[in-house]
């Protein structure tokens, strides 16, 4: 017996050494974010990034001002929910599911890790805010117009296209930059860009290779050069600029995180990784329904608000300037949209929201823009609302 312990523990030596060794050349090859990712996905027993996944980075805070309750509707939850529903919650793991008619929330139900006021996840829906700041930077002219060059800003961007590359091109995913979405490749851009401490750095390793303004390509590393050119051209931190002209004058009831790469002087993760709750996401939709006024105040321009929910290219209708689009049911509907299947749904004919948040998707074809359970959040609201 005392022999077998000695070969386990040389075993165990052996095992701790190895492992050493290779974390050490990952980091030693550029590939130390991968012992990152590993420690907060796999290790947590996840596969990919989750919904309160903020705990492991550092964050920068979305500061609120005076809180603006929402109005609650005289019939609130009087209607439950169809069975449709309430399997699709089931199924994709809902956390948050609301439904707002006119001013009011007419149902609310919440589920596992979900609450008024807990904080999860955005993903991708952060890239509507996003440019709905620059809609805002435009505004203020701190930005001339969705024309304005990057490279005024980011004269260190490369490529034979670079001196091309527009704002406007980023905001609507037509940048000709060499990005390649995925999710799940543990070294892909998408990845590194999650993981990696010095996202400016690898942006700004990436050339402008095609010629942009030419086709919708869905990439999020437009929204985080988009996110530099903020930082440059407003000369503040983007979560800065997004608590003062967003969070405080919609009445947000809470402070929101905004994921960072490193702690101190770090950029934002623009195209993810705002953590906040159902009901303050919903107010970008009510702002987008509203052209854009709050309280009798414009709080972005009409003009862009119109531009942001039309599409750029007619061979690809889903996809305006930071906000997806649908005429499903013969209807005007844009949304936010985030990994996940999270979702903030605008219906203006019905003068309705839906959000849902949640850890799964509904199934994404390749002949569909729209995943399945998009279309079951607005059949199921509506069946409800019509009841």
């Amino acid at each position: 017996m005392k022999k077998f312990f000695k070969i386990l523990l040389k075993i165990i030596k052996w095992i701790v050494i190895i492992l050493l060794v290779i974390i050490s050349l990952l980091y030693i090859f550029g590939y130390g974010y991968l012992v990152r990712g590993v420690r907060v996905t796999y290790l947590t027993g996840h596969k990919t990034a989750f919904l309160d996944d903020y705990e492991y980075f550092d964050n920068r805070t979305i500061e609120k001002g005076t809180a603006q309750p929402w109005l609650v509707s005289k019939d609130y939850n009087k209607v439950p929910a169809t069975e449709k529903l309430n399997q699709t919650h089931k199924e994709l793991e809902t956390t948050s599911f609301l439904i707002i008619k006119g001013d009011s929330i007419w149902h609310e139900s919440y589920f596992d890790i979900g609450s008024q006021t807990s904080k999860t996840n955005s993903f991708s829906m952060a890239k509507s805010i996003v440019t709905s700041a620059l809609g805002k930077a435009i505004d203020l002219q701190m930005i001339p117009s969705l024309d304005t060059k990057v490279v005024d800003y980011l004269p260190e961007l490369k490529g034979k296209y670079a001196n091309e590359l527009t704002v406007g091109d980023l905001a609507s995913m037509a940048s000709g930059h060499s990005w390649i979405e995925d999710y799940y490749g543990p070294t892909s851009l998408t990845s590194q860009a999650y993981f990696k401490k010095d996202l400016r750095e690898l942006m700004l390793s990436l050339p402008v290779d095609k010629k942009p303004g030419q086709e919708f390509i869905y990439q999020s590393g437009d929204t985080e050069l988009l996110a530099m050119v903020l930082e440059k051209a407003t000369k503040m931190k983007l979560s800065d600029f997004v608590s003062n002209y967003f969070w405080k004058p919609l009445g947000m009831e809470q402070d929101a995180l905004w994921q960072i790469d490193h702690e101190g002087d770090g950029v934002e993760k623009a195209y993810c990784c705002i953590a906040s709750n159902a009901r303050d996401f919903a107010r970008f939709g009510k702002l987008y329904k509203q052209g854009g006024k709050w309280n009798g105040e414009q709080i972005i321009s009409a003009d862009f608000i119109e531009k942001s929910i039309h599409p750029r290219f007619s061979e690809s209708p889903q996809y305006g300037y930071g906000w997806w689009l649908s005429n499903y049911k013969n209807k005007q509907i844009y949304y936010m949209r985030g990994h996940l299947g999270q979702f903030v749904i605008v219906i203006p004919e019905d003068d309705l929201i839906i959000v849902r948040l949640g850890h799964k998707k509904g199934l994404q074809t390749k002949t569909d823009a729209h995943s399945n359970d998009l279309y079951v959040y607005i059949d199921e609201a509506l069946q409800m609302i019509n009841q």
